[in-house]
């Protein structure tokens, strides 16, 4: 925690920046949703789409930073990073969730997340085609914002992993035969997994709808907005070994620490950092 950050911003100018952004974000990404839109691959090996949705998106989603604090450094998904002297640095992905995009599925997100000293402080995922902005500043409560409609975040509290319900992008998304496998043995534990989600599995695990999410192989533009999320709904988010999961890598989110402690204890022994 830093409780020294409210000392000098106003949280009231977070969430009215983060409501900003995403509504200009949301301009951008819902006119090119579902209309055939060309695909770069950013990899020579492999397959990383970007779309000019989300270079546009970023660029408009930095207009809004700019405008409410231009000395706070900026780092995003598909441009060079702002550098600054200023402890708060902004951490965006125009689309997470860019092969659900292309291929029509409602379940990407545009993610928005403040840090402090490298620690999130708040975050937004904005699914702006189902109307919906999840959406928490530290040490306040979570909301999901639909329309005029404002519902608190609650984490599940299912506490035995035999009940629990995963989610994971792809059962590929592990970087080795180890820790893919330890993957298998946890979801060979759970109630149900599901695959796909990318962000929007975060963020049903912060309504209550999941109790664990895990990955491996993320940046901090793919998880730093959904940490206040989920931890302000009463969840947790960690790297595989225990530690903050800001900068992304093997990352493990929970409803609560029964359910945390349970899994962690399939993939702790798989921990690379």
């Amino acid at each position: 925690m830093n409780p020294g950050w409210k000392s000098e911003i106003k949280t009231s100018e977070i969430n009215a920046l983060m409501l900003e952004a995403a509504f200009e974000a949301a301009k951008i990404t819902t006119s090119f949703f579902r209309k055939g839109i060309a695909v770069e691959n950013k990899l020579l090996q492999g397959f990383d789409p970007v779309t000019e949705a989300d270079t546009q998106a970023e660029a408009a989603i930095r207009t809004v930073i700019n405008a409410y604090f231009p000395n706070h450094g900026i780092s995003g998904e598909e441009m060079i990073d702002q550098q600054s002297d200023s402890p708060f640095n902004w951490v965006i992905d125009p689309i997470d969730g860019t092969r659900a995009f292309i291929t029509g599925l409602p379940v990407w997100g545009t993610l928005i997340a403040l840090t402090y000293k490298g620690t999130p402080i708040a975050g937004l995922m904005s699914q702006p085609h189902i109307g919906e902005n999840f959406i928490a500043i530290q040490g306040e409560t979570a909301e999901l914002q639909r329309g005029e409609t404002q519902t608190p975040l609650r984490t599940s509290q299912i506490t035995q992993l035999d009940d629990a319900r995963m989610f994971t992008t792809s059962p590929r998304i592990f970087l080795s035969a180890e820790t893919g496998a330890a993957y298998d043995r946890l979801e060979a534990e759970v109630k149900l997994a599901r695959y796909g989600l990318d962000c929007y599995g975060y963020a049903m695990l912060a309504t209550g709808h999941g109790e664990l999410v895990v990955e491996e192989g993320l940046k901090n533009v793919d998880i730093a907005a959904m940490i206040p999320l989920i931890e302000e709904a009463g969840g947790i988010v960690t790297t595989w070994s225990g530690k903050s999961a800001a900068n992304g890598g093997q990352v493990i989110a929970a409803a609560n620490k029964e359910i945390y402690e349970a899994a962690l204890a399939y993939l702790q022994p798989l921990a690379t950092d």
